[in-house]
Formats: structure tokens, sequence, C-alpha cells
């Protein structure tokens, strides 16, 4: 996918086309793009989140997770709570 494509693709789901943003994430996942991940997650898609969170997770990015938790993400709490315990 171009550069044209993809800030197409973040319009349609910016402007709340739910198979955009979907796409997106798929995109971002197979990449390793925290920061697409985290735009579309701050942005109040759940679904980014929790790939957020999992990816984050799978990197042992603790900063990642604790910006999580301190947004208000139960889950990025209890990774983080695990992690840290070991």
């Amino acid at each position: 996918m171009d550069e044209d494509e993809l800030a197409s693709l973040r319009e349609r789901a910016d402007r709340g086309d739910r198979d955009a943003a979907d796409e997106l994430i798929e995109l971002a996942v197979e990449v390793g793009d925290l920061d697409e991940l985290r735009r579309l997650s701050d942005g109040g898609n759940k679904t980014a989140t929790d790939q957020l969170i999992e990816l984050a997770t799978e990197l042992e990015d603790l900063d990642e997770l604790r910006r999580l938790a301190d947004r208000g993400s139960t889950t990025a709490a209890e990774v983080l709570a695990e992690l840290t315990s070991e």
C-alpha cells in the first residue's frame, strides 16, 4: 500500500468508516506500527487499544502500557502489574 492509499484509508477511518479503521489496525499489527495503533486508540477505537496493549506487551513496552493505564485502560494496568511483578 502506498502513502496515498494509506492517507485515504486514514481519512476514511477518521470520518468513522469502521472498515477502513479495521484495515488500518490490521496493517499496523502486521508491521508492528505502534504509532498508528496509538493514533487510532487515542481516537477512541477500542480494537486499536486492545491490539496496542497486545503489541506493547509482546515488546515489553512498559511506557506504553503505563500511558494506556493512565488513560483508564484496566487491561493495560493489569498487564503492567503482571510484567512489573515478575
